[in-house]
């Protein structure tokens, strides 16, 4: 007994291991966010653009799924002629018995299909334009640059109606048009943006370490361009819709047997009095399309700010 209380007394108590108060880490620790967590957080802080990328996401759903659950196709006829709305026809009827909410549908399908395609076409060309055009100035600057002041001198919705009067009204060729025409406005931004950053360290650096000109412009200029580059897009999205919708309306659009909204503002100016559900519901896509988009193109300016601060926690 006295040898195991000997051993016992002479034995080291080994505490057990604490561990660190909780949330000592997030009380001391400093953490730095990204610039794409920062900008996420000033554009949630938007709520007008957040509720409008909510809506249109809601209505390019209701462009693309409703059309095929919706039990009228935008080219049947019903026994209901000029009917108001209704449960049975949510937009009423025109004159021959179309759903109307069919054909808002269809035509709402085809307007942001051009809108999109516009955004996306003009974007491409004004950033490889304006990339080459800032980047390498000189004569390829001033050739390019004159190109674009004489594009921009021209109306385009009168250029688009003459080179749209040979396509036969299709959506993707009206499309092409108005983004090449559109180009040479995002070039000028984004040249304006290449000119101010080509004598940043960062690129005289990437020179001194024998990257390309190529691997200048698509790894360091245009990223830096980007934030710029979006907020255009979506600026570019509702002018597409109006420019197509004028170009329908003045009959150098869609044309039928297909539609879009302004084509089917087009055919119910005459009935405005007497049908005037066939006119508002195209018009009330079109004003929610533009005022949504100009709202989130509000929100992404505010959140890319290049003047923001780096924010820490």
């Amino acid at each position: 007994m006295s040898e195991m209380r000997a051993s016992s007394m002479t034995t080291p108590v080994t505490p057990p291991p604490t561990s660190p108060p909780a949330g000592t880490d997030r009380e001391f620790g400093v953490k730095e966010r990204s610039q794409l967590r920062q900008a996420m957080r000033r554009f949630m802080r938007h709520r007008l653009a957040v509720a409008s990328v909510v809506v249109f996401v809601l209505i390019v759903l209701l462009a693309f799924i409703g059309p095929l659950v919706w039990k009228y196709k935008f080219t049947d006829i019903t026994p209901d002629n000029s009917q108001p709305p209704s449960l049975g026809h949510p937009f009423g009827t025109d004159g021959l018995g179309h759903d109307a909410f069919a054909q808002v549908l269809r035509g709402l399908q085809q307007s942001v299909k051009v809108a999109l395609c516009i955004a996306l076409v003009a974007s491409t060309l004004g950033v490889v334009w304006g990339g080459i055009s800032g980047y390498y100035r000189g004569l390829a600057d001033s050739s390019l640059m004159r190109i674009a002041d004489l594009i921009l001198t021209i109306p385009a919705i009168a250029l688009a109606a003459a080179l749209g009067n040979t396509t036969s009204g299709a959506w993707w060729m009206i499309a092409l048009i108005l983004g090449g025409l559109s180009a040479p406005y995002v070039a000028r931004v984004v040249r304006g943006v290449v000119l101010s950053l080509r004598e940043q360290e960062f690129i005289e650096a990437a020179r001194a370490l024998g990257a390309s000109d190529t691997r200048i412009i698509l790894r360091h200029l245009v990223p830096n361009a980007f934030a710029v580059v979006i907020v255009n897009a979506t600026l570019l999205v509702a002018g597409g819709i109006l420019a197509e919708t004028a170009l329908s309306y003045i009959g150098f659009g869609v044309r039928a047997p297909d539609t879009s909204l302004g084509l089917l503002i087009t055919d119910a100016q005459s009935a405005v009095q007497t049908r005037p559900w066939l006119f508002y519901f195209p018009g009330l896509f079109i004003i929610l399309i533009a005022l949504t988009i100009n709202f989130v193109g509000d929100g992404l300016r505010d959140a890319l700010d290049p003047r923001q601060t780096r924010q820490r926690r």
